[in-house]
């Protein structure tokens, strides 16, 4: 089974923007991402629908972030693309007059619905500027260690 995995990749899109600083075409995203570049238009038109992004066209056009990474949360961006289903598992339909399909049914869709209301309340909780600190950190130590590299081989 296929994962949907634009919103993971839509952050990490959002990301690079901001820490480049410049626009980004949709071929340029498309390469990063080993997609199309008519896919990311149609998926970056859903961002700019929200305010997230803009668009220019031509000769040096692309896309830009129109909001600082402190202002947009994995919730908003999640919600942006059309807040597809958290849950890759289904419910059974096949015999509906089945009280044990029904009872299951029930206690899964009970489930289903706690589980997705707090994730969707700890996304609204993390800004995409927190990713990028991370993402800070983590380029500091892989630099961090490499200097030690290069030290221990005597550069």
């Amino acid at each position: 089974m296929r994962t949907d995995t634009r919103l993971s990749r839509m952050l990490h899109v959002l990301i690079h923007m901001d820490r480049h600083q410049q626009s980004a075409t949709s071929d340029t995203i498309a390469q990063m991402l080993g997609t199309n570049p008519v896919v990311v238009r149609r998926t970056m038109a859903l961002l700019k629908e929200q305010g997230y992004v803009t668009s220019e066209k031509g000769h040096r056009g692309g896309w830009t972030l129109s909001k600082p990474l402190s202002e947009m949360t994995l919730l908003d961006i999640h919600q942006a693309l059309g807040s597809t289903s958290i849950f890759a598992i289904g419910l059974s339909t096949d015999h509906p007059q089945c009280l044990v399909e029904q009872a299951v049914n029930a206690a899964l869709t009970d489930a289903f619905d706690e589980a997705q209301a707090l994730l969707l309340k700890r996304l609204g909780t993390i800004t995409l500027a927190q990713l990028a600190e991370d993402f800070d950190l983590r380029f500091r130590q892989v630099c961090a260690e490499d200097e030690t590299d290069l030290s221990r081989m005597g550069h």
